[in-house]
Order: structure tokens, then sequence, then C-alpha cells
């Protein structure tokens, strides 16, 4: 899952090689932490948060084990 959300995000920004994701793990929710430079936050939210809201349904509909849930959380990297 961690490429896959890296994959999506590298192929939306000018800037990839500031693209990083982190999973954070808390009982049965996976927190998926996408780091993106300052300048491209705007392409990976979109509008209204459409492109973020997008990149979750891919998350959701990517295969995954058990019963398990998925949040993605964007910021800017440092």
């Amino acid at each position: 899952m961690d490429e896959l959300v890296e994959f999506i995000a590298r192929n939306l920004v000018t800037e990839p090689d500031a693209v990083r994701v982190n999973r954070v793990q808390r009982n049965h929710l996976s927190i998926y932490k996408l780091y993106v430079h300052p300048t491209d936050m705007g392409r990976v939210i979109g509008r209204q948060g459409r492109v973020a809201r997008a990149i979750r349904a891919v998350m959701h509909a990517a295969p995954i084990g058990g019963d398990r849930r998925l949040a993605l959380d964007i910021q800017e990297s440092h």
C-alpha cells in the first residue's frame, strides 16, 4: 500500500523527490502519512479535496488483509 500511495503522489506532483510515505499502525487502523513539497499540496489535495478523496478511494479498493481500516494524512515535508 505504501508503494501505491507513493506512486500516485509522485505522478501528481512537480517535486517527486520530496514525496515520502510513512505508515503508523494503531490497533486495526493503518494511517498513511503522505509528505509532499509545500508547493505541491494543492495538487495532491485538489479542488475541494477531490484528488485526496480519489486517492483514498483507490486505497480502500486495494486488497488488504483482514478487518483493517485505512486513513490518509497529507502533510508538508520539511
